[in-house]
């Protein structure tokens, strides 16, 4: 039977060019792997530390990858592309150039008859008031209407350095043993889910509650983890090569 295989928190674009060329050649070889005996691809956000798209302006940098997202899906291999804190501002580019189903608010999903929720993570903790509002006003439709009207180097350039402070608002919070993540999950397997799959939070974590399962997927930075369904089984494993 095929396996279905997720994964968040790259952040493709993040470091100095070489570490950036190293990481891009992981996940390269991890994308040529699961070619192999894939049926679906979960990106759960945060593929790039900085993507915004405009109608006809693209970042540069990611050639490779996107070249390798195109032959993923040529190979009848569905891939579906959760939006994070990162990447939220994608247009129309994945899926109408690579074939690549794109949500931008959570969702959930059925595969080898179990239900799975499929979330970021972003605004879950107890104590992301202020993160939850600033969402709400950098996803306002005619806020991003107007940030468009900038020339791509700048608006580009502005997208980096928000995605700059927010991995350091991110990596300096305390969440605590019951981050409101782990909570939410608990919510939605007693609503009747099998499985609830987060990233956001770069540390990997895989908890059992009754007969349903906590993912988190970890990064691409430190652990290069990811998450595996195969025959009803949830594995949460770590890509060496």
């Amino acid at each position: 039977m095929s396996k279905t295989y997720f994964m968040s928190d790259v952040h493709l674009g993040l470091g100095a060019r070489d570490a950036e060329r190293e990481k891009e050649s992981r996940l390269l070889s991890f994308f040529d792997f699961i070619k192999q005996d894939a049926n679906h691809l979960f990106i759960v956000g945060d593929l790039f530390d900085a993507w915004f798209e405009y109608k006809t302006v693209i970042p540069k940098g990611f050639h490779r990858t996107l070249t390798k997202l195109e032959e993923i899906v040529q190979r009848k291999i569905t891939v579906h592309y959760l939006a994070g804190n990162h990447d939220y501002w994608m247009g129309e580019f994945f899926r109408e150039e690579l074939g690549i189903k794109i949500y931008h608010e959570p969702f959930d999903i059925t595969i080898e008859e179990r239900r799975i929720f499929l979330h970021h993570g972003d605004g879950l903790a107890h104590n992301d008031t202020g993160y939850r509002i600033l969402k709400k006003i950098l996803r306002y439709p005619f806020n991003i209407k107007l940030y468009k009207m900038l020339h791509p180097d700048i608006g580009l350039s502005l997208a980096k350095t928000s995605s700059k402070k927010s991995r350091h608002y991110t990596a300096s919070k305390h969440y605590g043993e019951e981050d409101g993540m782990i909570e939410f999950a608990q919510g939605k397997i007693n609503e009747g889910f099998d499985a609830v799959i987060m990233g956001h939070r770069h540390v990997p974590n895989f908890k059992q509650f009754g007969n349903g399962v906590y993912i988190n997927l970890g990064d691409w930075i430190s652990h290069c983890t990811y998450a595996v369904l195969h025959d009803g089984k949830f594995e949460l494993k770590r890509w060496n090569e």
